[in-house]
């Protein structure tokens, strides 16, 4: 089994001849032509051939930083807003204890029993 990797044009617009896989100082097992539009090898997968020049890849990349970028800055800016907030949480109670309007005390021995009769 073998495929032909038809000629292309490479990013700087150079003709670069067909050739068939596998090629003979490859690996045996490159039957498939691989690749983009302007960079095309041998290889062993025959789905690796994409349609879109190589540069494709590189904005692909790039969007994925910018996004990955983004959402570290909000993930950081959510942390520190809780952090503020608990903070200030913390720091506003009132030191001391509040009143709750009832006042609990405890039964001794001789007002229970005498209650009882």
């Amino acid at each position: 089994m073998s495929a032909e990797c038809s000629s292309y044009l490479n990013a700087d617009k150079v003709l670069v001849s067909g050739f068939s896989c596998p090629q003979m100082s490859g690996d045996a097992r490159a039957v498939y032509c691989c690749g983009f539009q302007d960079v095309k090898y041998c290889c062993d997968d025959p789905h690796s051939f994409f349609p879109y020049e190589h540069s494709y890849m590189w904005w692909l990349s790039v969007g994925a930083l910018v996004g990955l970028s983004i959402a570290a800055v909000v993930l950081f800016a959510f942390i520190i807003t809780v952090c503020v907030l608990c903070y200030l949480f913390i720091s506003t109670k009132p030191h001391s204890k509040l009143d709750t309007g009832l006042s609990l005390q405890m039964a001794d021995s001789e007002t229970r029993g005498s209650s009882i009769c």
